[in-house]
């Protein structure tokens, strides 16, 4: 992957960003979206924020052999503070990390959002919870994406502030949109997931000290939702 070549996950993401937009790429790490978006003229300007000092300087690096120094500000920066009220960002990005993290990300810098932005998230993982961010902060759901890349299951949430939106907590836990579509690559990844489960629960069974009852129903209610999802 560079700044030509996107990988697919990366190439999903850039597919949800608006033509025209002003973007922040938050954890932008090597700057490769945003360079590549600038590119291919899909967008007229970028913030690229980065917290780590290595990875910060690899996407100046990006945007510097790239000539884009003058459409594309690099900031070491942590999450949203990155960006700053004269940068006019429409769209955000946010990718490659856990959901819980890109949920705290979004609630720790909600003074930066004026909720005209597109919000175009790619957690590893953590859903679940950055849904619920999203619902409880009037963010609807406008899309949603499952790829397969590297024996990893990759989810793509696109999201705009509309107000009031509720959404039930099985439409939380597989994705309200996700549930409607039943693409392939959705069923599969879920498929995977209740076998999972169930080993999960297999092993509670027996192990030789006792796995708290709430732990179990836990884990047991989402083996009941995957396996309604999949009947």
């Amino acid at each position: 992957m560079n700044q030509q070549t996107l990988s697919m996950r990366l190439e999903r993401v850039a597919a949800h960003v608006p033509a025209g937009a002003r973007l922040a790429d938050i954890g932008s790490d090597h700057g490769y979206l945003p360079v590549a978006l600038m590119r291919r003229g899909a967008i007229v300007a970028a913030v690229a924020g980065e917290v780590a000092l290595t990875p910060f300087r690899s996407a100046e690096r990006t945007v510097r052999e790239n000539d884009l120094d003058q459409w594309i500000t690099v900031r070491l920066a942590d999450g949203l503070t990155a960006i700053e009220p004269g940068d006019g960002i429409t769209a955000i990005s946010i990718c490659g990390m856990g959901g819980e993290t890109i949920r705290d990300i979004l609630d720790c810098g909600k003074a930066r959002l004026s909720g005209q932005e597109r919000l175009i998230l790619q957690p590893n993982g953590g859903e679940q919870p950055l849904r619920q961010w999203l619902m409880e902060n009037g963010y609807c759901i406008l899309c949603e994406e499952v790829l397969r890349e590297n024996r990893f299951d990759y989810e793509i949430i696109v999201a705009e502030r509309t107000g009031p939106v509720m959404y039930t907590a099985e439409e939380l836990y597989f994705g309200p949109l996700q549930m409607q579509a039943r693409s392939s690559a959705f069923l599969i990844k879920w498929q995977r997931l209740l076998r999972e489960k169930q080993r999960t629960l297999s092993s509670f069974a027996k192990a030789r000290q006792a796995v708290p009852e709430e732990k179990v129903q836990d884990v047991a209610r989402q083996a009941r939702w995957i396996a309604d999802l999949l009947a």
